[in-house]
Protein backbone atom coordinates (compact mmCIF):
# COMPACT_ATOMS: atom_id res chain seq x y z
CA UNK A 1 0.00 0.00 0.00
CA UNK A 2 1.23 3.44 -0.97
CA UNK A 3 1.42 5.22 2.63
CA UNK A 4 1.71 8.75 0.99
CA UNK A 5 -1.13 8.19 -0.65
CA UNK A 6 -3.12 7.33 2.47
CA UNK A 7 -1.49 10.25 3.62
CA UNK A 8 -2.72 12.33 1.73
CA UNK A 9 -6.16 10.83 1.61
CA UNK A 10 -6.31 11.04 5.38
CA UNK A 11 -5.23 14.75 5.34
CA UNK A 12 -8.16 15.72 2.90
CA UNK A 13 -10.72 14.45 5.81
CA UNK A 14 -12.57 16.99 7.58
CA UNK A 15 -13.94 17.33 10.60
CA UNK A 16 -17.33 18.79 11.40
CA UNK A 17 -18.27 19.32 14.70
CA UNK A 18 -21.69 19.07 15.85
CA UNK A 19 -23.30 17.43 12.77
CA UNK A 20 -25.51 15.44 12.69
CA UNK A 21 -26.36 16.42 16.46
CA UNK A 22 -24.14 18.24 19.58
CA UNK A 23 -21.20 16.19 20.56
CA UNK A 24 -20.71 14.17 17.06
CA UNK A 25 -17.70 15.12 14.92
CA UNK A 26 -18.86 13.88 11.41
CA UNK A 27 -16.01 12.74 9.38
CA UNK A 28 -16.74 14.54 5.45
CA UNK A 29 -15.21 12.74 3.12
CA UNK A 30 -16.78 15.34 0.12
CA UNK A 31 -13.32 17.19 -0.05
CA UNK A 32 -11.97 13.54 -1.35
CA UNK A 33 -14.69 12.95 -3.41
CA UNK A 34 -14.31 16.28 -4.87
CA UNK A 35 -10.56 15.96 -6.07
CA UNK A 36 -10.19 13.64 -9.04
CA UNK A 37 -6.81 12.67 -8.20
CA UNK A 38 -7.60 12.15 -4.87
CA UNK A 39 -10.49 9.98 -5.16
CA UNK A 40 -8.79 8.25 -7.71
CA UNK A 41 -6.19 7.77 -5.20
CA UNK A 42 -8.95 6.14 -2.95
CA UNK A 43 -9.99 3.53 -5.80
CA UNK A 44 -5.99 2.67 -6.59
CA UNK A 45 -5.60 1.60 -2.87
CA UNK A 46 -8.37 -0.62 -2.82
CA UNK A 47 -8.22 -2.09 -6.41
CA UNK A 48 -4.40 -3.09 -5.47
CA UNK A 49 -5.43 -4.73 -2.42
CA UNK A 50 -8.95 -6.57 -3.48
CA UNK A 51 -7.31 -7.79 -7.44
CA UNK A 52 -4.74 -10.33 -6.00
CA UNK A 53 -8.30 -11.93 -3.85
CA UNK A 54 -10.53 -13.56 -6.76
CA UNK A 55 -13.51 -11.81 -5.52
CA UNK A 56 -16.72 -11.86 -7.47
CA UNK A 57 -18.87 -9.52 -6.25
CA UNK A 58 -18.59 -6.39 -4.41
CA UNK A 59 -21.57 -5.64 -2.27
CA UNK A 60 -21.90 -1.84 -0.99
CA UNK A 61 -24.09 -0.07 1.07
CA UNK A 62 -26.56 2.77 -0.08
CA UNK A 63 -25.63 4.93 -0.42
CA UNK A 64 -21.87 6.09 0.06
CA UNK A 65 -20.58 2.34 -0.54
CA UNK A 66 -22.04 2.67 -3.66
CA UNK A 67 -19.36 5.45 -4.60
CA UNK A 68 -16.71 2.92 -3.67
CA UNK A 69 -17.79 -0.06 -4.57
CA UNK A 70 -19.11 0.24 -8.21
CA UNK A 71 -15.57 1.40 -9.67
CA UNK A 72 -13.65 -0.79 -7.47
CA UNK A 73 -15.82 -3.90 -8.74
CA UNK A 74 -15.18 -2.37 -12.22
CA UNK A 75 -11.39 -2.35 -11.44
CA UNK A 76 -11.26 -5.79 -9.96
CA UNK A 77 -13.66 -7.27 -12.99
CA UNK A 78 -15.85 -8.19 -10.32
CA UNK A 79 -20.04 -8.03 -10.50
CA UNK A 80 -21.38 -4.98 -8.35
CA UNK A 81 -24.01 -6.02 -6.13
CA UNK A 82 -26.02 -2.40 -4.28
CA UNK A 83 -27.49 -3.22 -0.71
CA UNK A 84 -30.33 -1.03 -0.16
CA UNK A 85 -32.78 0.22 1.86
CA UNK A 86 -36.01 -1.16 2.38
CA UNK A 87 -38.35 -1.03 -0.89
CA UNK A 88 -35.98 0.41 -2.83
CA UNK A 89 -35.01 -3.22 -4.74
CA UNK A 90 -37.65 -3.87 -7.83
CA UNK A 91 -37.34 -7.73 -7.61
CA UNK A 92 -37.64 -10.59 -4.80
CA UNK A 93 -35.18 -9.72 -1.90
CA UNK A 94 -33.55 -10.62 1.39
CA UNK A 95 -33.63 -8.36 4.52
CA UNK A 96 -31.89 -7.94 7.49
CA UNK A 97 -33.15 -4.97 10.26
CA UNK A 98 -30.50 -3.42 12.45
CA UNK A 99 -29.83 -0.67 15.45
CA UNK A 100 -28.36 2.31 14.92
CA UNK A 101 -27.80 5.57 16.97
CA UNK A 102 -31.09 6.95 15.65
CA UNK A 103 -33.62 4.05 15.84
CA UNK A 104 -33.74 0.83 13.25
CA UNK A 105 -32.96 0.38 9.27
CA UNK A 106 -33.41 -2.52 7.25
CA UNK A 107 -31.31 -3.38 4.60
CA UNK A 108 -31.99 -5.57 1.35
CA UNK A 109 -30.15 -7.79 -1.00
CA UNK A 110 -31.35 -9.40 -4.63
CA UNK A 111 -32.41 -12.76 -3.38
CA UNK A 112 -30.53 -14.04 -6.65
CA UNK A 113 -27.53 -11.46 -6.47
CA UNK A 114 -24.84 -13.52 -5.23
CA UNK A 115 -24.13 -17.05 -6.10
CA UNK A 116 -23.85 -19.72 -3.67
CA UNK A 117 -20.11 -20.22 -2.91
CA UNK A 118 -19.25 -16.58 -4.43
CA UNK A 119 -16.28 -14.47 -3.21
CA UNK A 120 -17.81 -11.56 -1.44
CA UNK A 121 -15.76 -8.19 -0.75
CA UNK A 122 -18.53 -5.93 1.36
CA UNK A 123 -17.62 -2.10 1.11
CA UNK A 124 -18.72 1.13 2.78
CA UNK A 125 -17.70 4.38 3.31
CA UNK A 126 -17.12 4.29 7.35
CA UNK A 127 -17.01 1.59 10.11
CA UNK A 128 -18.45 2.85 13.01
CA UNK A 129 -20.56 1.05 15.66
CA UNK A 130 -20.69 -1.75 12.99
CA UNK A 131 -24.68 -2.78 12.53
CA UNK A 132 -25.05 -1.87 8.82
CA UNK A 133 -21.70 -3.90 8.06
CA UNK A 134 -23.30 -6.44 10.09
CA UNK A 135 -26.58 -6.92 8.67
CA UNK A 136 -24.69 -6.80 4.98
CA UNK A 137 -22.73 -9.55 6.00
CA UNK A 138 -25.75 -11.45 7.28
CA UNK A 139 -27.62 -10.38 3.90
CA UNK A 140 -24.33 -11.94 1.68
CA UNK A 141 -24.82 -15.01 3.58
CA UNK A 142 -28.89 -15.23 3.15
CA UNK A 143 -27.92 -15.43 -0.13
CA UNK A 144 -25.01 -18.01 -0.21
CA UNK A 145 -22.02 -15.87 -0.65
CA UNK A 146 -18.67 -15.61 1.47
CA UNK A 147 -17.64 -12.72 2.89
CA UNK A 148 -13.91 -12.51 2.25
CA UNK A 149 -13.74 -9.08 3.96
CA UNK A 150 -15.56 -6.11 5.00
CA UNK A 151 -13.67 -2.79 3.50
CA UNK A 152 -13.87 0.74 4.74
CA UNK A 153 -11.97 4.03 3.42
CA UNK A 154 -12.58 4.94 7.57
CA UNK A 155 -12.51 3.31 10.99
CA UNK A 156 -13.87 4.89 13.73
CA UNK A 157 -12.01 1.86 15.96
CA UNK A 158 -12.85 3.77 19.70
CA UNK A 159 -16.70 2.72 18.76
CA UNK A 160 -15.81 -0.80 18.27
CA UNK A 161 -17.68 -1.58 15.26
CA UNK A 162 -14.92 -4.67 14.08
CA UNK A 163 -16.52 -6.78 17.09
CA UNK A 164 -20.14 -6.89 15.48
CA UNK A 165 -18.64 -8.37 12.48
CA UNK A 166 -17.97 -11.80 14.38
CA UNK A 167 -14.30 -12.29 13.57
CA UNK A 168 -15.03 -11.68 9.18
CA UNK A 169 -11.75 -10.15 8.19
CA UNK A 170 -11.95 -6.29 8.12
CA UNK A 171 -9.57 -3.80 6.26
CA UNK A 172 -9.82 0.06 7.11
CA UNK A 173 -7.62 2.01 4.49
CA UNK A 174 -7.70 5.04 7.75
CA UNK A 175 -8.26 4.48 11.35
CA UNK A 176 -9.51 6.91 14.16
CA UNK A 177 -8.22 5.43 17.41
Amino acid sequence: MNQAAVARIRAAIRDVPDFPKPGIVFKDITPILGDPALFGEVIRVFVERYRPMRIQKVAAMESRGFIFGAPLAAGIGAGFVPLRKHGKLPHTTHAESFTLEYGEETLEIHTDAIRTGERVLVIDDLLATGGTAAAAVSLVAKTGGSVVETAFLIELAFLKGRERLNGVSTYAMIRFD
